[in-house]
This record gives C-alpha cells, structure tokens and sequence, in this order.
C-alpha cells in the first residue's frame, strides 16, 4: 500500500454569502442489523458537547490539538489503491464543501422554488379576517418590520387599542403574528390604556416563555390538507440541529415538532428536507426575510413526517485548494476512487477531539466501571481548552464537589454540566443515574464510538491480511442475516459485498484469524465477547454488519484554475436562485484545485473518500500540524 503524501490543511476562515449577511447517533438496535446509522457528520465536532458558543482562536486551539488523536489511534491504518498521494487545502472555506440530500426516492434534493403553494395561500384565508391588512398603520408596520429583523432584538412596539375590545385586540394579536413572523404580542394596561406590547420571539424573555409552552397555539387547518408541511432546508455554516433550534424559537414550537432523515455537517453548504406538524408553508416562507445563513423553499403538504435514515445517502461536492499534484496522478486516484472506492472506516469526528477520547470513555462504559466514567469525563486533562472547563476540572480534582465545579460552567449543557447536575442531585454513589441526565443520543454516541474504533482495528487487520479478495471465512449478508463464505463461494463474491460485524451480543464473526482478533482485542480491553449485554439495557450491544468497501456512485472531477483565494469555486442552489453567475475559471490562474463529486450511502464518511484521494491523514491533529507549516 502506499504512503501518504502530507496534505495542507488551513484552520478555517470567516466566509459569508447567499444569506442576510444580519447575522448522532440511532439508538442501538436489539437486533442484528445491516449497519444504518445516520448519515455522514463530515464536521470536526467534539462529541462530548460544547461548553461555550465561542470559538477558539487559531493558537489555542493548535494548542489543543497537540495532544489529540490521529488515525492510527482509531485504527485507520490503510488504503486500497497505490497511486501517489499529493497535498491540498481541505475546506479553506465553508463553500467548499456541498452536500445535497438523497431522499428515499432516490432524487437529490436541490432547493430552487422559494413560492408558497397556492393551496397553501387558500387554505390561509378562514384563519384572517378580511380587513386584518388594515388594522395596522405604516408607521406601526415599519416599526414591527425593524423589530422582526433584529434592529433591536430586546426591544419591542407598543400599539394603543382605542377601540378597545376583545374582538379588535384578538384582531391586532393576529395581524402581527401573521403579518411579522418570529414576533409575540401581549396585552398590557397602562394607567386605564390599553397596549398591544410585540416582542421578538428570539428575545430573553420569549425564550424564557417558550420553554413553558405546553404545546403551540392552535389554527385552523383544512382537513383536506396534509398535517405536515414538508420543505428544503438551506444552510450555511450551521449544523442541522441548531437550525432548527432556530425555526423554533421562530416558529415558538418545540424542537421536535420537526423532523429530518439525518443530520448534516454544520461547515458547509447543505440541502436536505424538513418537516413540521401543522406550521403553513406561508409562515415559513416568511422567515427568509430574517433568517440568517439559512433559506427555506419547496413547500408542500404531506399526511407523514420524515424519519431518521430514510433517506438514500448524501451527494458531495468538494473542493480541495491548492494542489500538487499532476493531472495525471489526479486522474489516477479518482479513477481508482470511481472504480474499487475506499475502505469504509468510521471517520476521526466519531472519537472526539481532546485528549480523552470519546471510545475510551465507551469501554468503560461497557465494563461497568461508573468512577472511571466520571474521571474521564471530569478530570484535568493536557492540552488547551477553553478557561472556565480548566478551571471547573481543576475544582472537582481539589474537591470532587460537583455544585462547586457546576459553578465555574457559564452554560451548564455541555457534557461536564449535565454530568455534573445529576451528582449534585444524585450523589457519588449514584453515578449510573447521574450520567442518565445526559441526553440519550449523547451517552448512547459513547458506546457507539467503542464499537467503531474495533471495527476500524479489525478491518485494517483483514485489509492487511487478505487484501481486496474475498476469502473463505468472509461474512455476506443475505437480507439481514450473515452467511459464512466457504472456499467455493468466496471465489465469485466480490469485496464489495463483504461485511464485518461491529461486536454485539447478537452478531457472528469471521471464521477465518480475523474473527478471533476480535476475541483477543476485547479481552485485552477487560471485555467478554461473549457477554455483550448489560445490566443497563440501554447499553447492551446486539452489534451490526458493516461493508468494508464503498464504491461511490456518480463520481465526477476536474481540475480548474483560479487566481482569487477568496472567490467561491461551486454555484449554490441560493446563487442560481438569486441569478447570480457561476464561477468562472481562468485557464491560465496560479492556483489549481480538484473539485470532485460523488455520491455514498447512508453511515459513510465523505473524509475517509477523500483520505482514499489524497492519501491523507484526516485527524484535526494532523491536520492542525500540517497547517502550521503551511502558514509558516
């Protein structure tokens, strides 16, 4: 196998378009299964929560990464081709990385119609009265329009109901929130007047009352329409999950009266589809006057919600800067990526970022071992991070009093703050029950990080071994179940349908040395493979299947020249909507880059494609290293 070539990677920059410029894991299943969990998270994120909505600057966060992972750490040891590497910049700019949605129908999701349905536009009607237009006067409106794109995001208006009665002040409430959505009104009396006070529903305060909101306020709905408003979700430079925290502080709902088939990166531009129970398409459509870095567009009406993995996969495109090498070694490697594809390792972002990795904590987990739980989420550990979690480790080292240490934490969300809730509330005895008080997805992404980091191991181990032949003792599945190859079958079986199983108390195992490296590596862990239950039953195993190689559908390449670092080398769905021209290429520019597309199925990791492409190491580590010597 070859070597890798180093890559340049640049820490990430600033970057702002399209948009008012205003601005993990299923849980795991009780039974064998072909594994399917959410789609690719191609974002560098720490799994174990943030503690700060800031970010780090370039230094500190070098820094940090001094004592992060690499790949050999999580077992990603190997390639399938033999070209030669060669270096490049990899997501200089959020731009650089698109991805589009794969519905279920097998269709690429393209936001490219901002207009509301005309049955949408009907069905509005019976929930305003005729002359609600006219209850509100110029002035009022241009106030209300400065209130709703955050001119003034604590203020407020105060409109006077001379006529006052329930019938008009009911009118005004709703000519508001119709009229300005993400504003909230309220009635107040001021020396024997009568006010309408609206506010913005992003305010401290409305967010204070959207938290005790039982349930959201009821409109009318034809019968005849679908009860979920399906739409694409545009959006730059954010993760799929606070964007919908953002619709719904909008929106005043809850976060889960939405839905999606998957998460997405959060720097990049992506596309997918939402849907929302009982929220018109005309309510969202408004939104885009004040969203920012995000677009919604595509309306329509359908009886279902979306659920999780439902959808096919994802579409990338991708551009790396800056490259060495020759047309013809990039020819190469995307011909080999086309046509045997790439190992189909679980990327850096499921293992965490800081110095404890997240499948250590997993193994603990899974040894039932509560205070080495608690130390690896709590103790001190090398490298930077941000001052108040340094200083909240250091107070649990000196006096292991959890309300002493949750005071050092500004946002008491992250990992260390939810943790450190429930032993307040629980006590050190109670750690189990402590550690509940983390959100499921989080605790359960422990586990599932334990479990990829020995998938990762053991296939680098039957690549070694084997190669890309499939061989006697190889597993396949046929439906959901494994079938053991014998020597005879292994000779018309290609390597693309070869699976490996992630351990679980309800998988089998290669019979060929491979399978007992299993054995052996869970054993060397303090684990009995052959006891993957637990006494909690959320974090017993049944394991999964894995295929080892992907072979990406619709791939495409070429090699463009530019002048302009700054210029964006891909045409949005916003900037065709917008008319904006597509990037044009000077033949004869300084730099070159690789803009590649591809499709891959859902639970792939788009950076292990272009790992395969490069021959890169794609840890932050690495990366941050290499980067360092590029701006030297």
């Amino acid at each position: 196998m070859a070597e890798s070539e180093p890559v340049t990677v640049v820490v990430p920059v600033g970057e702002k378009r399209g948009c008012p410029e205003d601005e993990k894991d299923d849980a795991p299943s009780k039974k064998p299964k072909f594994e399917s969990d959410p789609p690719q998270q191609d974002e560098m994120d720490e799994p174990e929560g943030d503690a700060s909505d800031g970010e780090e600057d370039g230094d500190t966060f070098a820094n940090m990464m001094k004592h992060g992972l690499t790949e050999l750490d999580v077992g990603i040891l190997k390639y399938v081709s033999d070209h030669e590497g060669f270096s490049g910049v990899l997501k200089e700019r959020y731009s650089d990385f698109v991805v589009h949605e794969i519905n279920k129908n097998g269709k690429i999701v393209h936001l490219d119609d901002l207009s509301v349905p005309a049955e949408a536009e009907e069905a509005q009607e019976p929930e305003q009265q005729p002359k609600e237009c006219d209850l509100l006067t110029e002035e009022q409106k241009k106030q209300l329009g400065e209130l709703q794109l955050f001119k003034n995001k604590e203020g407020n208006v105060s409109i006077e109901v001379l006529d006052d009665s329930k019938e008009k002040r009911t009118l005004v409430h709703k000519a508001i929130k119709n009229q300005f959505p993400g504003l909230e009104t309220k009635t107040e009396e001021r020396e024997g007047r009568k006010f309408i006070v609206a506010y913005h529903a992003a305010g401290k305060k409305a967010l204070a009352e959207v938290k005790t909101t039982t349930a959201p306020r009821k409109h009318f709905w034809p019968k005849n329409r679908g009860s979920f408003c399906h739409f694409v979700l545009y959006k730059e430079n954010k993760d799929t999950m606070d964007a919908i925290n953002v619709l719904s502080k909008f929106l005043r709902l809850r976060p889960n009266m939405f839905s999606y088939m998957g998460t997405k990166d959060k720097r990049a531009i992506t596309v997918q589809e939402i849907a929302v129970l009982k929220i018109t398409a005309e309510r969202l459509a408004h939104l885009n006057k004040c969203l920012m870095n995000l677009k919604l567009g595509n309306f329509c009406y359908k009886n279902h919600p979306l659920k999780l993995g439902e959808l096919q996969g994802n579409h990338f495109t991708v551009v790396i800067r800056n490259i060495t090498g020759t047309d013809e070694q990039v020819d190469q490697a995307m011909k080999s990526l086309k046509q045997t594809g790439f190992i189909n390792y679980y990327g850096m972002q499921r293992f965490g970022t800081t110095a404890v990795p997240t499948h250590h904590v997993g193994r603990a987990i899974l040894k039932n071992d509560w205070n080495e739980v608690m130390d690896l989420i709590l103790k001190p550990r090398p490298g930077a991070e941000k001052e108040f979690l340094v200083r909240c480790r250091e107070e649990w080292a000196k006096t292991q009093d959890p309300e002493a240490a949750l005071k050092k934490l500004p946002n008491k969300r992250c990992v260390e703050g939810q943790l450190l809730r429930g032993l307040s509330m629980y006590g050190k005895k109670n750690i189990v029950t402590a550690f509940g008080l983390i959100p499921r997805n989080n605790r359960l992404m422990y586990i599932h990080s334990y479990q990829s980091r020995v998938w990762n191991t053991m296939v680098s181990r039957r690549i070694e071994a084997f190669g890309l032949k499939a061989v006697k003792g190889d597993l396949v599945l046929k439906g959901t179940t494994a079938h053991v190859l014998s020597a005879e079958e292994a000779e018309n079986q290609s390597i693309h349908n070869i699976v490996m199983p992630l351990p679980g108390f309800d998988v089998i195992y290669p019979t060929h040395h491979i399978g007992e490296g299993y054995r052996e590596l869970l054993t060397a862990d303090g684990l009995d493979i052959d006891n993957m239950r637990h006494k909690v039953k959320d974090y017993s195993l049944a394991g999964a299947y894995r295929r080892i190689i992907i072979r990406p559908a619709d791939v495409s390449w070429e090699v463009i020249n530019y002048d302009d670092p700054r210029v964006s080398l891909v045409h949005s769905d916003f900037e065709k909507l917008e008319n904006k021209p597509a990037p044009v290429f000077n033949k004869e520019g300084k730099y070159r880059a690789l803009r590649m597309e591809f499709s891959l199925p859902p639970s792939t990791y788009a950076t292990m494609a272009i790992r395969e492409v490069l021959k890169l190491d794609t840890s932050i580590k690495k990366q941050t290293q290499l980067n360092t010597t590029w701006f030297n």
